[in-house]
């Protein structure tokens, strides 16, 4: 029977619970034992899928096609492990649920409540990771903080999950900030006295606390915690903000969680083996020499929503045993200085995306990595840029476009498929999750991956059009990537470039820090041999 850990967080947002859950799930990982993760969103979306950015942060996409909070891939690059679609619930996605019941008769007639039948539902979203994955540990994140409205069905179901499977199968972990007064130069626990006893106003006592704070947490603190919380003081954690993420497990396993957690859980396993995992956060933090990169997109305002793509470029670095130092740069500003502020990278890289925002200033991205020979990847819009910029040079007019930005353009590069041109409503309608994709040997693509298949995630509508392969391939373009009938394109590359590739899918999502992804580690590498070489041509002449 699986055990179950409770997340919950405190005082402020993005106080890191995100990174909390990996980070214990990772400790538990090292002993062995088997976990799965699910994130809770209080949020009346069904999915984030049709959530701006700005708001919610980069989508993250599961292998069986779920689009999701970005704490999953947190999760998935902290544990190694493939979550589904069962590992993301929301309120729209509960309520929708209770509703269509309801509306089926399944309630024979009865008031339909928040308890018990929102909670009934909620509780069974959470067993069923369970019996997906038949793990020992299921870790559920509770989004949002205690207080908040919409969080309240999930929190009292979490608080009945202690009755229904028994006070020594769930643990309670309540992340919570400590504040710095700068003019007393204090941390005060006020906030989190007051965070914890509205979780105990609701029946839930949390067996730990992690102290998030930038400064260091005194003794006498954990003290006045564990006095006031009614927690033990071995389970008041200091959590301090470290210069990596990845280092965040260390920090928990060196202040005694994970054994307090196989204590109170009960579970038989072998002391924790991080030896790996240190090495790496050791090699992360050395000193390196920078890599450039000039990541050019519509969302750079909030970048939580290139996250993932952010992530890959360090664990590509990390493989050269480099740093990666981004320059964000807003497509809607690269006006005609586009050479001055792109000048400055060793390589490019154009994300994912939805809409006509900001286009222009990424295909003059695209321009000036084609002509300046300069290494760049592009990510699903990405790809159709780099399509779009070519087409434009090949056919020597700007009316070369994709559909999703002019339905009307002469020269379709980028179109829906056939089948596709139904299509009107936004959500449920894209190509997502995992397909296949056959490379084409000798190619950059089948180079770097180094071998025949690969596996890939997907999030887009729109394709690369058939209609216009020929012309393109003539001009340059190599179609590397396949789809197994040979129909779609999936990736990209440029004829007589070093290193110009993009794909129709999102290679970001399946990054590991002990694991680099195979583009993000070609691209590295070539932008690196950029740098080399701009040294080396800047030089005196004898």
């Amino acid at each position: 029977m699986s055990k179950y850990i409770f997340i919950t967080g405190g005082v402020v947002s993005s106080v890191g619970k995100g990174i909390s859950v990996a980070s214990i799930g990772r400790i538990l990982k090292s002993r062995g034992i088997s976990v799965s993760v699910q994130k809770l969103d209080p949020y009346l979306n069904v999915d984030p899928g049709t959530m701006s950015p700005f708001q919610h942060g980069e989508v993250f996409v599961t292998q069986d096609g779920a689009e999701t909070d970005l704490d999953l891939g947190h999760y998935e690059r902290f544990i190694g492990v493939e979550l589904t679609q069962a590992s993301n619930v929301t309120s729209g996605q509960v309520y929708s649920s209770v509703i269509a019941n309801e509306r089926r008769g399944d309630f024979l007639g009865g008031t339909i409540q928040v308890v018990p039948h929102v909670t009934n539902e909620i509780k069974r979203r959470i067993r069923r990771v369970a019996e997906i994955s038949q793990a020992e540990i299921i870790i559920v994140e509770v989004g949002g903080t205690v207080g908040d409205i919409e969080g309240q069905p999930f929190l009292e179901a979490i608080r009945q999950m202690r009755k229904d499977e028994g006070r020594d199968n769930v643990l309670y972990i309540h992340v919570t900030f400590l504040p710095h007064i700068a003019a007393t130069d204090e941390l005060k626990t006020k906030p989190t006295q007051h965070s914890v006893n509205e979780l105990r106003r609701i029946g839930i006592q949390p067996d730990a606390i992690l102290c998030r704070s930038d400064k260091e947490i005194s003794g006498g603190i954990k003290d006045k915690i564990s006095l006031f919380c009614d927690v033990d003081k071995e389970a008041v954690i200091s959590l301090v903000t470290s210069d990596t993420i990845y280092e965040v497990p260390l920090l928990l396993e060196d202040a005694g969680l994970g054994e307090f957690i196989v204590r109170r859980l009960g579970l038989r396993t072998d002391r924790g083996d991080l030896d790996g995992w240190r090495a790496m956060v050791a090699k992360l933090k050395a000193p390196k020499e920078p890599v450039t990169i000039g990541l050019v997109g519509k969302y750079v305002g909030l970048r939580d929503a290139y996250y993932s793509v952010r992530e890959a470029l360090c664990h590509a670095a990390l493989a050269h045993n480099r740093t990666v130092k981004i320059e964000w740069l807003d497509s809607e500003q690269l006006d005609g200085m586009a050479d001055d502020k792109l000048r400055q990278v060793q390589g490019i890289i154009v994300p994912g995306g939805f809409g006509y925002r900001g286009i222009e200033g990424m295909v003059k991205a695209a321009k000036f990595a084609r002509q300046r020979k300069i290494p760049y990847l592009g990510l699903c819009l990405g790809m159709h840029i780099m399509v779009i910029e070519l087409g434009r040079h090949v056919f020597h007019t700007d009316k070369v476009n994709s559909t999703e930005f002019d339905t009307d353009s002469a020269y379709p590069v980028i179109d829906l498929l056939p089948e596709q041109h139904s299509v009107e409503e936004k959500g449920g309608t894209m190509r997502l999750g995992t397909y296949p994709c056959h490379l084409v040997a000798g190619t950059v693509a089948a180079r770097a991956y180094g071998v025949d298949v690969v596996y890939e995630r997907h999030r887009h509508r729109y394709e690369f059009n058939n209609d216009f392969r020929q012309p393109l391939e003539e001009a340059g373009i190599v179609a590397s990537g396949l789809s197994p009938d040979g129909r779609l394109v999936e990736i990209t590359e440029l004829r007589d470039h070093p290193w110009m590739l993009a794909c129709q899918f999102h290679p970001e999502f399946k990054s590991r820090p002990d694991s680099p992804h195979p583009l993000f580690v070609g691209l590295v590498g070539a932008a690196k041999e950029t740098l080399i070489e701009g040294a080396q041509t800047s030089l005196p002449l004898n």
